[in-house]
């Protein structure tokens, strides 16, 4: 059993350093429904491009607005043979226009327009999305679909390949439970959100005295520490998250992220030079705030559907803390059992926050670059 437990926490701190921040592979799909017009696009980042159709001709590792525009006939025919629109009465003809390059945080994306002959789909709408269900099965598309003056949203992929959707009254619960999994979706693809909570709770089940880190002699005290962290991780970013979300304060995506990449180098380097010990809750709640605004971000590209704003919101958040939690209750059980061994003590905590922070280092450096 402590093998596995070993085992487990090397796995997490190698997959930690062989993957960039929100390496989740994400599409975004627009759809617009206006009577019998219907029109939208589809943005696939150039990596998962490059990965569907091969952008990269000269193999020079780079990819060019010149391959880009070379490949656009190959990008259209795999999003025709991996999308599906389908109305009441059978499948929607999509119509291409030119590729074009849109820029988000996280790179450059391919962005493809498209038009639908879909008469029938006025009531009701399917939606089969295969993109990369080969290629990269986690890979999911955030869905927004505009009908009828009203805004839904979804999670597109995986086991729910094909999804349909009332356009005339759309399920409040049902965008809810959209949200929801949006939020639990994020949180575990976002990873450098979990390496600024787990840079903070590896300490958790140890004591600050006589210049080492030394066991906690019993659970209340590693139980404590944990409750005291995420509840003001979670409280923080909640604040910031409401506020962006109704527009009330915004911060730009390029000084939240880098400022994210930042609060990380901050909580792992204090575990190697330790100046806040007992009172991690209040780089949690610090730091948290900016962390809330890169919440937002993504809830922003997603958008919040009319009439259902706060309790979208509330169940994004919901998401983001169900998968805050599953991940804590994960690791902490562990960590605890390995506490009073030397390769906690003197190897994982230590040598892992190091680690954490030359990836953060670098995610700072790319995120300031720009």
């Amino acid at each position: 059993m402590l093998i596995r437990l070993i085992g487990g926490s090397l796995l997490l701190l190698s997959a930690a350093l062989s993957v960039p921040a929100h390496v989740a592979s994400t599409g975004f799909l627009s759809v617009q429904i206006d009577g019998a017009r219907v029109h939208g696009a589809l943005e696939l980042s150039v990596r998962d491009a490059e990965i569907a159709v091969g952008l990269d001709r000269n193999r020079d590792g780079k990819v060019d607005w010149g391959e880009i525009r070379a490949a656009q006939g190959d990008f259209a025919y795999y999003v025709r043979r991996h999308l599906q629109l389908t109305g009441s009465n059978g499948a929607c003809g999509l119509t291409f226009g030119g590729v074009q390059i849109n820029e988000r945080v996280d790179g450059y994306y391919l962005w493809e327009p498209f038009t639908a002959d879909c008469p029938t789909a006025r009531h009701q709408l399917s939606i089969d999305y295969r993109i990369l269900d080969v290629e990269d099965p986690s890979h999911r598309g955030l869905l927004t679909l505009s009908a009828q003056s009203t805004a839904q949203t979804a999670v597109l992929g995986g086991a729910r390949r094909v999804q349909t959707f009332d356009l005339t009254y759309p399920s409040a619960w049902y965008a809810f439970g959209e949200y929801l999994r949006a939020g639990v979706t994020h949180i575990w693809s976002g990873i450098d959100h979990l390496l600024f909570l787990l840079s903070l709770l590896l300490p958790a089940v140890l004591l600050r005295h006589d210049r080492g880190w030394h066991a906690v002699s019993r659970a209340a005290p590693a139980l404590l520490n944990t409750v005291k962290v995420v509840t003001a991780f979670t409280l923080a970013h909640s604040i910031t998250l409401s506020l962006a979300a109704f527009d009330v304060l915004r911060l730009p995506t390029r000084l939240t992220e880098s400022v994210i990449a930042a609060s990380i180098i901050v909580a792992a380097l204090n575990n190697v030079l330790p100046v806040v010990t007992e009172a991690r809750w209040r780089i949690a709640f610090g730091f948290g705030l900016l962390h809330g605004f890169g919440f937002a971000a993504v809830l922003s590209q997603m958008g919040l559907p009319r009439g259902a704003r706060l309790a979208s919101l509330v169940a994004f958040n919901l998401g983001v803390e169900v998968g805050q939690l599953a991940v804590v209750l994960a690791i902490m059980p562990a960590a605890y059992v390995l506490r009073s061994t030397r390769f906690y003590r003197h190897a994982l905590m230590p040598l892992g926050s190091i680690a954490i922070v030359g990836l953060a280092l670098v995610w700072f450096i790319e995120r300031l670059a720009g």
